[in-house]
């Protein structure tokens, strides 16, 4: 395995436990989920739509840290805390996701940190 490398930005919140934003390693960027912190750590609007934007919003930026755009991005994977939601969920992530649609995975689960309704993940190709 070759260098890691730890990726940060202040334009993403900070990390809430023992874990980094992203990391980086053999072309590969694989980011830690994002939920609806905005950069300070505030929790923005509880609506599914500002939630999602937010998270992809936080991802975009620790994207960019990284050298990435969402065209980069191979497999997205979405956590809903209720799958009523992933209508509203999908319209949101259309705006970010435009073009090189990456494969994607959409669960449901009992809960999400800082009683978010989404949270997304996803692994990118960088340095190409």
């Amino acid at each position: 395995m070759g260098v890691r490398k730890r990726i940060h930005t202040d334009r993403a919140p900070k990390a809430v436990g023992p874990y980094s934003q992203a990391i980086a390693v053999d072309g590969w960027l694989f980011t830690s989920g994002q939920v609806h912190l905005d950069p300070s750590g505030t929790l923005v609007d509880a609506d599914i739509g500002t939630q999602t934007r937010q998270a992809l919003t936080n991802l975009e930026a620790v994207l960019t840290e990284a050298g990435a755009t969402f065209a980069d991005v191979v497999k997205a994977t979405v956590f809903l805390r209720d799958m009523g939601d992933f209508k509203a969920m999908n319209e949101v992530y259309a705006e970010f996701f435009t073009e090189g649609l990456p494969a994607r995975s959409c669960v449901a689960v009992t809960g999400l940190p800082v009683d978010a309704r989404v949270e997304i993940e996803v692994i990118a190709r960088i340095g190409n």
